[in-house]
């Protein structure tokens, strides 16, 4: 009988089941359909295009990839100093501080259903302030820990932001639930070229340039009402 369950441990921490709050974010899109930027499934597919390229790619996978590797030989430091460099990078008060709570509901997450001494350790920290326990540094640790692979740890990540996006989409009535299917079918290539081109990229070397995405999630802090907290 085969034992390995990294495929099912994947398929948990995927899963909009799972505790990190991405359904409550919707990226700086609420902003964008206020001010009636986005109208169509188009829209929303070029949305995830350019952010994946110009931020998720080269600033959130790399920190994830370095993280994962900084835990196979047990470095903490190297984890902390991942963190430390995505957060300078996160200029919006507001999508930083989401992005940390999503990683501290995943590492006390996996914390309570797999221990593990490298999570105890870096967990401290983020307690501490030592750390600022940035989701996918935490998505980094958290995979190697529960067994999965790198590779699919920063598929998940960018999946999982797709989701987010297109499940906000949904529920501020710019497409219908084929519409979103539709989307997240066909951006897969386009992740997986994305993740291909920086695979390699080192922690120093990340980067992120978005100003005008910045400037949308700006504006979504100082809204009266709103729908999601990014």
């Amino acid at each position: 009988m085969n034992t390995d369950s990294s495929d099912l441990t994947l398929m948990q921490l995927s899963d909009s089941f799972f505790p990190s709050g991405l359904y409550t974010m919707s990226n700086g899109l609420e902003t964008i359909f206020d001010e009636k930027r986005v109208t169509s499934q188009n829209d929303i597919f070029d949305f995830l295009q350019i952010t994946l390229e110009q931020q998720l790619g080269p600033a959130d996978s790399v920190a994830l990839s370095n993280a994962y590797d900084c835990a196979t030989n047990n470095d903490l430091l190297g984890i902390m100093e991942c963190d430390d460099i995505l957060h300078s990078m996160k200029l919006i008060q507001e999508s930083r501080a989401a992005s940390c709570r999503s990683g501290s509901q995943m590492m006390k997450c996996i914390s309570a259903i797999s221990p593990h001494n490298l999570l105890e350790q870096f967990s401290e920290k983020i307690t501490k302030n030592e750390s600022p326990g940035m989701h996918p540094v935490v998505i980094g640790v958290c995979s190697f820990v529960m067994g999965v692979k790198k590779e699919q740890a920063t598929q998940m990540m960018m999946y999982g932001f797709c989701v987010s996006v297109t499940g906000a989409a949904l529920r501020l009535g710019i497409i219908d639930h084929i519409q979103s299917q539709k989307i997240l079918h066909e951006i897969k290539p386009k992740i997986q070229q994305i993740l291909e081109k920086f695979s390699d990229t080192k922690i120093n070397d990340c980067w992120q340039f978005s100003p005008k995405y910045d400037l949308y999630q700006m504006t979504h802090e100082n809204k009266f009402s709103k729908m999601f907290i990014t």
